[in-house]
């Protein structure tokens, strides 16, 4: 339906499971701005981020809070749409046309037109039901008769007072130390994170969290892109107390080409608030991608790993010998990772030749796989099919497939080059390989590699500009999509390097995150605090292995490593044949344990206590139906101390419990306020530096 005419009518709210998000197209018409975002009845009153006054040297829209921006809207303090026309014009100016709301189905549809150049805007919203997620994206078409040029393409801006300063909450990193989290006091001006490398990458999240300078405990709003490609997020604060913040892709290659009549949907940005700080908003974030997951929301399967055990020297004897110890300790799912195809020595060679290795399966890679489900395991494959080497035969039959710039050198990276899969040939190259693998062979779970950033903003005899990223992520999308739709029962774990390659898009596809290569006990401790800040326990896919740390090389016990893997989808990627019987027989009971707890980990809801730098570090997984407190506690200090002088226990403040509910744990019970005013004892020494706790309402 249409709504139009009146001030009164031209105002929508969309409501989420706890919030709402009001927005209001002003009397002149020329954008849509935002009135209030916050928990239900935030705008039955004043709005707290309308401004009317005066602007010296600026226009009325570089103080507005509008939702979608171009430069002629906000000229000075950042546009989210910049258009040129071909002579070189800017300076789109839009106006309102229409829009339709369905408050039943959480969606609105508002629609701006420039009479000049004859591009439409239709901004687009919804709120799934039960989520507290705005989701934001825009749909241009040029209905004028000249090819347009733009600029930028940001999807749009979210609004959000700090009166008192923002403090912004944003992750870092690198590869082996993603997901770092960290926080940002902008009094004024611009903070910027993103990524040109055609991929999210190692060095930000894209995600960033706002909360008033004097409030840091409480609301809190997040945005997020859901695109996984180059992006952007910048939040700047005015002089009036306001942040908005921009979302959105970025464009490394220069200005896309709309052509006449041509039609391009930008990325979903996405919006998200909670009362309750940062441990609030993660928890806003995890019920929107178990959403996301749908019915593929399950408990993951307890997962081997062979790539730290045997590296590129996979064979069947090998990869069995690890199968048979691993099905010994109750591992469900076997993955053999890198070196199994034709010509996989190092990583100089063989990759884009998916073609199991003859000589490391002689008997058949078919019959190899039936050896291992012979042992009651699912089976797993490593692959990366959208990179190539140069010592491939599939490069040297299509050395065009790969992105380049006529007449310029290649960049290699890890020996290897990236395919353009914005070519139909390329794409239907890696979906076929990928499909004719599930359906050639007895495959469970793929671990889906990426390991170099796209370098060469060209391809082979192109005439013009391209949108090569967009492009790539489009097949990408649509491979995942296709795969998924065609084996449901196969679950997809989405890596790159580690976590390059983790945006809500990807999370909305990919059954599982790798988020670090790193899995040193004390440096993942802190990768998987940042992760869970913005990611569902589902997604997160940890490793019990023997590596020394990078960042922080203090040891850790293997329970401490078995506890920190539980905290999401439990792995283990150690070389198992060498560990003593007494490491074997501690294994299979911690996986016995973690197979009694997955259920509240993959579906309760997550409160962070502490931190990997502070005294208290734990998770705590409450069961949707309240009756079961998994809490995982970790020992963050020198571990040459506890327990030799004085001491009282580490108590961990627990939430959300019933006050007057009494909470068993063993012989040991609690009240529910003890557990929250006082907290649940944990008691360190040199010998017990991590725990699993669970805990049953009476």
């Amino acid at each position: 339906m249409s709504e139009q005419g009146t001030d009164a009518a031209r105002r929508w709210t969309l409501r989420g499971a706890h919030t709402e998000y009001v927005v209001t197209v002003p009397a002149h018409g020329r954008w849509l701005e935002l009135v209030a975002w916050g928990p239900h009845g935030v705008g039955n009153g004043p709005s707290p981020v309308a401004y009317d006054g005066p602007v010296p040297f600026l226009t009325a829209g570089d103080a507005a809070p509008i939702e979608y921006a171009t430069d002629a809207d906000r000229p000075f303090t950042g546009a989210d749409l910049v258009v040129e026309t071909m002579t070189g014009h800017r300076r789109v100016a839009f106006g309102f046309t229409e829009a339709a709301h369905d408050p039943a189905a959480g969606t609105l549809a508002v629609t701006f037109a420039d009479p000049v150049t004859g591009l439409r805007a239709v901004l687009r919203y919804a709120v799934p039901a039960g989520a507290d997620v705005v989701r934001r994206w825009v749909e241009l078409t040029n209905t004028g008769n000249e090819p347009l040029r733009l600029a930028r393409v940001g999807t749009g801006g979210f609004c959000v007072p700090t009166p008192h300063g923002a403090l912004l909450s944003h992750q870092w990193g690198q590869w082996a130390q993603e997901f770092q989290l960290e926080h940002v006091d902008l009094k004024h001006g611009a903070f910027t994170i993103g990524s040109s490398q055609g991929v999210p990458g190692h060095l930000h999240v894209p995600w960033l969290a706002v909360r008033d300078g004097a409030e840091p405990d409480g609301p809190a709003w997040g945005v997020a892109v859901a695109w996984t490609g180059s992006w952007e997020i910048t939040a700047e604060r005015d002089t009036g107390g306001l942040t908005r913040i921009r979302a959105g892709r970025r464009l490394p290659d220069g200005p896309l080409e709309l052509p006449a009549r041509g039609t391009l949907t930008l990325p979903e940005v996405a919006g998200a608030y909670s009362t309750d700080g940062l441990d609030g908003l993660a928890r806003v974030w995890h019920r929107y991608q178990r959403l996301l997951a749908g019915d593929r929301l399950v408990p993951r399967p307890v997962l081997y790993n062979s790539w730290e055990a045997t590296y590129f020297a996979v064979d069947a004897k090998s990869q069995l010998e690890l199968a048979r110890i691993a099905a010994d300790l109750g591992v469900e799912t076997f993955v053999v990772d890198d070196g199994w195809f034709v010509g996989r020595n190092d990583d100089t060679a063989g990759l884009g030749d998916w073609t199991p290795d003859p000589a490391g399966f002689p008997d058949g890679f078919e019959a190899f796989i039936a050896e291992v489900r012979g042992l009651g395991l699912r089976f797993g494959l490593w692959v990366e099919p959208e990179c190539v080497n140069p010592r491939s035969r599939l490069y040297a039959e299509h050395p065009d497939w790969v992105y380049q710039v006529d007449g310029r050198p290649l960049t290699p990276i890890r020996n290897q080059y990236l395919l353009d899969l914005g070519r139909p040939e390329v794409a239907d190259f890696v979906h076929s390989t990928l499909d004719g693998l599930l359906r050639r062979y007895d495959i469970a779970y793929l671990k889906w590699d990426f390991n170099r950033p796209r370098t060469e903003p060209g391809r082979a005899g192109a005439d013009g500009p391209l949108d090569l990223d967009g492009a790539h992520v489009t097949a990408l999308h649509r491979i995942y999509d296709q795969l998924r739709r065609d084996h449901p029962d196969v679950l997809i774990e989405s890596c790159a390097g580690g976590g390059a390659r983790t945006d809500l898009a990807m999370a909305g596809r990919a059954d599982i995150f790798w988020p670090s290569d790193n899995t040193a006990p004390m440096d993942r401790l802190a990768i998987q605090h940042g992760f869970l800040h913005a990611n569902a326990p589902h997604l997160l896919s940890s490793w019990v292995t023997d590596a020394p740390g990078i960042f922080d090389p203090r040891p850790r016990s293997l329970a401490f490593r078995f506890v920190l893997a539980m905290a999401g989808v439990l792995g283990i990627g150690a070389d198992i044949r060498h560990w003593t019987p007494q490491q074997r027989a501690e294994a299979a009971g911690w996986i016995s344990r973690y197979k009694e707890i997955r259920e509240v980990v993959t579906h309760g809801e997550v409160h962070l206590i502490g931190g990997p730098d502070q005294a208290r570090c734990a998770v705590q997984y409450t069961s949707p139906d309240g009756r079961r407190v998994v809490v995982l506690a970790w020992h963050t200090g020198r571990s040459d101390g506890p327990g030799l002088l004085p001491s009282r226990p580490v108590r961990l403040p627990l939430r959300g419990l019933a006050p007057d509910a009494r909470y068993r744990q063993g012989d040991q019970s609690y009240s529910g306020s003890h557990l929250s005013a006082v907290g649940l004892p944990v008691q360190w020494t040199p010998t017990h530096d991590a725990d699993l706790i669970v805990l049953d309402r009476e």
